[in-house]
């Protein structure tokens, strides 16, 4: 195979003496600009992010693709085919959002999860990692239980960012904070790089959605009639 399709399979840099694969770099680039698209609530943070979920699913199969890692990475590759799937249901739900809305607002109103959301979004996250860890371990993924959640916690904040949950923020930050360890020891140093910048924009993330929830929820809130109103 030749051409640019071949040249991104195969280019790799060298960052501190390691190699690296240019479609890792890439991969996360695409991944950043989806981040930012999402936290302007902008449709297109979707089909941006499938892109990235493409590439990155070559880069964490070392066994199927060629890297220069030797670690397989199986929940990672795993989860950029669920975070492929979750994204074709985002990528409808707020389309079909901002065409109700006329075309002319964000594609989703930031809000708070129900106390409800919150007990299931916990039961997901140890049900899915208790479930995850043994087959992940029984394929031979490398730090399986670190992997697991990396899984199944990107998984959930790709769903709550669908539903417009203001906490998917601080599941992608639990998420940071597991990932960069384990992808520095793996050897994948521009994902785990990209996992702090993550981890600091979904902190600014975090902290816009909140404000757009308050200022959402004080919009829909009826100012109450002052006692001279009440009594003229």
């Amino acid at each position: 195979m030749t051409g640019p399709i071949a040249w991104l399979l195969d280019a790799q840099v060298h960052v501190a003496g390691s190699p690296v694969l240019v479609r890792e770099v890439v991969g996360n680039v695409f991944g950043l600009v989806s981040a930012l698209l999402g936290l302007r609530r902008v449709v297109w943070a979707w089909p941006v992010g499938m892109i990235g979920n493409g590439l990155l699913f070559t880069v964490f199969l070392g066994g199927v693709f060629a890297t220069p890692q030797a670690h397989d990475l199986y929940g990672q590759a795993g989860r950029q085919v669920f975070f492929f799937a979750v994204s074709v249901y985002g990528w409808w739900r707020w389309t079909r959002n901002r065409r109700s809305g006329g075309g002319a607002e964000p594609a989703v109103v930031p809000r708070w999860a129900t106390g409800r959301e919150r007990l299931g979004l916990l039961a997901a996250a140890a049900v899915g990692t208790a479930v995850a860890y043994p087959a992940l371990a029984a394929l031979g993924s490398w730090g399986p239980l670190a992997d697991a959640w990396i899984l199944v916690g990107s998984l959930l904040a790709t769903y709550g960012m669908a539903r417009g949950w203001v906490e998917f923020w601080l599941v992608w930050i639990a998420v940071d904070a597991v990932g960069v360890p384990l992808l520095l020891r793996g050897g994948f140093y521009p994902s785990a790089a990209m996992y702090l910048v993550y981890g600091a924009f979904c902190a600014a993330g975090f902290h816009t959605w909140w404000r757009t929830s308050r200022a959402a929820v004080a919009a829909r809130t009826p100012i109450p009639a002052t006692y001279s109103e009440v009594v003229a």
